[in-house]
Protein backbone atom coordinates (compact mmCIF):
# COMPACT_ATOMS: atom_id res chain seq x y z
CA UNK A 1 0.00 0.00 0.00
CA UNK A 2 1.29 3.46 -0.73
CA UNK A 3 0.01 6.81 0.45
CA UNK A 4 1.20 9.70 -1.71
CA UNK A 5 -0.38 12.59 0.15
CA UNK A 6 -2.91 13.30 2.82
CA UNK A 7 -4.59 16.47 1.66
CA UNK A 8 -6.11 18.81 4.22
CA UNK A 9 -8.87 20.53 2.26
CA UNK A 10 -10.34 22.44 5.18
CA UNK A 11 -10.38 26.23 5.18
CA UNK A 12 -10.40 28.98 7.80
CA UNK A 13 -14.01 28.16 8.79
CA UNK A 14 -12.97 24.78 10.25
CA UNK A 15 -12.50 24.33 14.01
CA UNK A 16 -9.19 22.46 13.59
CA UNK A 17 -6.21 24.08 11.89
CA UNK A 18 -4.32 20.92 10.97
CA UNK A 19 -0.55 21.44 10.80
CA UNK A 20 0.85 17.94 10.18
CA UNK A 21 -0.13 14.31 9.87
CA UNK A 22 2.59 11.70 10.38
CA UNK A 23 2.23 8.04 9.36
CA UNK A 24 4.58 5.40 10.78
CA UNK A 25 5.58 3.21 9.02
CA UNK A 26 5.79 5.43 5.96
CA UNK A 27 4.48 2.61 3.75
CA UNK A 28 1.91 0.73 5.85
CA UNK A 29 0.62 -2.60 4.61
CA UNK A 30 -2.69 -4.40 4.76
CA UNK A 31 -3.54 -6.27 7.94
CA UNK A 32 -0.89 -4.44 9.96
CA UNK A 33 -0.75 -1.40 12.18
CA UNK A 34 0.06 2.19 11.31
CA UNK A 35 0.62 4.99 13.80
CA UNK A 36 -1.20 8.16 12.78
CA UNK A 37 -0.29 11.41 14.54
CA UNK A 38 -2.25 14.61 13.97
CA UNK A 39 -0.85 17.92 15.16
CA UNK A 40 -2.84 21.13 14.97
CA UNK A 41 -4.59 23.99 16.73
CA UNK A 42 -8.19 23.98 17.98
CA UNK A 43 -10.03 27.28 17.64
CA UNK A 44 -12.50 26.23 20.35
CA UNK A 45 -13.12 23.40 22.80
CA UNK A 46 -14.50 20.25 21.16
CA UNK A 47 -16.21 17.21 22.65
CA UNK A 48 -14.44 14.50 20.62
CA UNK A 49 -17.02 11.89 21.71
CA UNK A 50 -19.66 13.85 19.74
CA UNK A 51 -17.61 14.40 16.55
CA UNK A 52 -19.23 12.67 13.57
CA UNK A 53 -17.20 11.51 10.58
CA UNK A 54 -18.41 10.86 7.05
CA UNK A 55 -16.17 8.28 5.39
CA UNK A 56 -16.45 7.82 1.64
CA UNK A 57 -14.21 5.24 -0.03
CA UNK A 58 -14.16 4.99 -3.81
CA UNK A 59 -12.15 3.32 -6.50
CA UNK A 60 -12.81 4.74 -9.92
CA UNK A 61 -16.51 5.56 -10.16
CA UNK A 62 -17.45 2.81 -7.68
CA UNK A 63 -18.37 3.94 -4.16
CA UNK A 64 -17.46 1.12 -1.77
CA UNK A 65 -18.41 2.94 1.41
CA UNK A 66 -20.41 6.03 2.33
CA UNK A 67 -21.15 5.99 6.02
CA UNK A 68 -21.31 8.26 9.07
CA UNK A 69 -19.55 7.22 12.28
CA UNK A 70 -19.03 8.88 15.62
CA UNK A 71 -15.27 9.41 15.99
CA UNK A 72 -14.93 6.93 18.90
CA UNK A 73 -16.78 4.26 16.86
CA UNK A 74 -14.63 4.85 13.76
CA UNK A 75 -11.47 4.54 15.81
CA UNK A 76 -12.79 1.38 17.52
CA UNK A 77 -13.41 -0.22 14.10
CA UNK A 78 -9.71 0.29 13.41
CA UNK A 79 -8.54 -0.99 16.80
CA UNK A 80 -7.95 2.40 18.45
CA UNK A 81 -9.63 4.70 20.93
CA UNK A 82 -9.58 8.35 21.95
CA UNK A 83 -6.60 8.93 24.25
CA UNK A 84 -6.52 11.43 27.09
CA UNK A 85 -8.87 14.39 27.34
CA UNK A 86 -11.98 13.83 25.21
CA UNK A 87 -12.96 17.50 25.53
CA UNK A 88 -9.77 19.41 24.77
CA UNK A 89 -9.80 23.20 25.16
CA UNK A 90 -8.92 25.68 22.44
CA UNK A 91 -5.20 25.75 21.71
CA UNK A 92 -2.52 23.29 20.59
CA UNK A 93 -3.92 19.82 19.88
CA UNK A 94 -2.14 16.56 19.25
CA UNK A 95 -3.59 13.08 18.86
CA UNK A 96 -1.87 9.77 18.13
CA UNK A 97 -3.60 6.53 17.24
CA UNK A 98 -2.37 3.04 16.42
CA UNK A 99 -4.72 1.94 13.62
CA UNK A 100 -5.06 -1.57 12.20
CA UNK A 101 -5.52 -1.60 8.44
CA UNK A 102 -8.00 -4.10 6.97
CA UNK A 103 -6.53 -7.32 5.59
CA UNK A 104 -8.69 -7.59 2.49
CA UNK A 105 -9.23 -4.62 0.20
CA UNK A 106 -9.77 -4.76 -3.58
CA UNK A 107 -6.49 -4.29 -5.44
CA UNK A 108 -6.97 -0.78 -6.86
CA UNK A 109 -6.27 2.90 -6.33
CA UNK A 110 -8.72 4.15 -3.73
CA UNK A 111 -9.77 7.63 -2.70
CA UNK A 112 -10.83 8.07 0.89
CA UNK A 113 -12.73 11.23 1.71
CA UNK A 114 -13.02 11.96 5.43
CA UNK A 115 -15.18 14.85 6.66
CA UNK A 116 -15.73 15.52 10.35
CA UNK A 117 -18.23 17.76 12.13
CA UNK A 118 -18.46 18.74 15.79
CA UNK A 119 -21.44 17.81 17.94
CA UNK A 120 -22.95 21.25 17.33
CA UNK A 121 -22.63 20.93 13.54
CA UNK A 122 -19.48 22.96 12.88
CA UNK A 123 -16.91 21.73 10.36
CA UNK A 124 -14.08 20.04 12.29
CA UNK A 125 -11.67 18.81 9.59
CA UNK A 126 -11.67 17.61 5.96
CA UNK A 127 -9.13 15.17 4.51
CA UNK A 128 -8.69 13.54 1.11
CA UNK A 129 -6.48 10.46 1.21
CA UNK A 130 -5.47 8.65 -1.98
CA UNK A 131 -4.19 5.12 -1.27
CA UNK A 132 -2.82 2.62 -3.74
CA UNK A 133 -3.52 -1.03 -2.99
CA UNK A 134 -2.36 -2.13 -6.46
CA UNK A 135 1.16 -2.83 -5.27
CA UNK A 136 1.30 -4.93 -2.18
CA UNK A 137 4.47 -3.50 -0.64
CA UNK A 138 5.81 -5.85 2.01
CA UNK A 139 8.65 -4.24 3.95
CA UNK A 140 10.96 -6.45 5.93
CA UNK A 141 9.70 -6.99 9.43
CA UNK A 142 12.96 -5.59 10.83
CA UNK A 143 12.62 -2.10 9.38
CA UNK A 144 8.86 -1.74 9.90
CA UNK A 145 8.24 -0.11 6.53
CA UNK A 146 10.88 2.54 6.24
CA UNK A 147 10.39 5.11 8.98
CA UNK A 148 7.79 7.85 9.10
CA UNK A 149 6.14 10.04 6.53
CA UNK A 150 4.91 13.52 7.46
CA UNK A 151 2.31 15.50 5.55
CA UNK A 152 1.99 19.24 6.15
CA UNK A 153 -1.20 21.18 5.61
CA UNK A 154 -1.15 23.09 2.31
CA UNK A 155 -2.52 26.09 4.13
CA UNK A 156 0.70 26.41 6.13
CA UNK A 157 3.46 24.78 4.03
CA UNK A 158 4.09 22.37 1.18
CA UNK A 159 3.50 18.60 1.41
CA UNK A 160 6.78 16.80 2.00
CA UNK A 161 7.84 13.35 3.16
CA UNK A 162 9.33 13.35 6.67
Amino acid sequence: MSVDTVEDISDDTYVLDLLTITLTPALPWLGHQVRCEMDGHLKEAVDLTRVSCNVIMKFGPVKMLDRWYRLPDLLARMGARLPGDTTPPAGPWKQAWILRLPEAVPVAEHRIRLRARTGNGKNFFALDIPVDFRRRFHPSRTNGGGGSRRFHSRRFSSVTPG
